[in-house]
């Protein structure tokens, strides 16, 4: 008996699901039919993806909602879909595009064609859009950092204490790891706070 499969995928897990289970449930999928990644789609080494392509058999049916639920990367979505379709003799449906859809055993040469070109269109197409706006993001971040804008965390603020506990261990009288706990701060940034305020004594462990 053939099977009807959905795959949904988001990208992070705080990411919403929910549009993708309304489609696939109207489209009939079964709630146990329905395999869920909250993973990026950089590549296709997820968890459910992969259990899924082991269950299917030829004459199943996979729907996802939208091409880039398969993936986001162009030549291993076309790659995917090949094997998938071709090799394992599976029936694709992606919903919000109905030209792709492989179960229709009465499309001719020319309707096949059609299809894979558009797939290779929107594959093509959604690739360079992330490309761009890697660029853009890059751009902006550079056109911020100088204007001075600065990025991550802000520095931490040395404590009250830091500078009595500093002159004490200039002193000797205690060792950089030493005056780090009692700072509550790791060893390496009592040493760099010591850097950074003038003295001709060496810093040491």
């Amino acid at each position: 008996m053939n099977c009807t499969y959905g795959y949904v995928r988001v990208s992070s897990k705080d990411q919403n699901e929910d549009r993708q289970l309304i489609a696939m449930r109207e489209f009939g999928v079964l709630e146990r039919n329905i395999f869920r990644d909250k993973q990026s789609g950089k590549d296709f080494n997820r968890p459910a993806y992969q259990k899924l392509l082991k269950k299917i058999r030829p004459g199943d049916t996979f729907v996802i909602k939208s091409i880039d639920r398969l993936g986001r990367d162009y030549e291993e979505i076309i790659e995917h879909w090949r094997v998938i379709s071709k090799e394992r003799g599976v029936g694709i449906v992606v919903l919000d595009m109905p030209l792709l859809d492989t179960r229709k055993k009465d499309r001719d040469l020319t309707g096949t064609f059609i299809a894979d070109l558009v797939l290779q269109i929107l594959s093509y197409v959604a690739q360079k859009e992330r490309e761009f706006n890697r660029q853009r993001q890059a751009e902006g971040i550079a056109a911020a950092k100088a204007k001075g804008v600065k990025f991550g965390r802000p520095p931490k603020e040395r404590p009250a204490e830091f500078y009595g506990i500093l002159k004490d261990w200039r002193c000797g009288k205690l060792s950089a790891r030493k005056a780090a706990r009692q700072l509550g701060i790791a060893h390496k940034t009592f040493t760099r706070w010591a850097s950074e305020c003038p003295s001709k004594q060496t810093i040491q462990g």
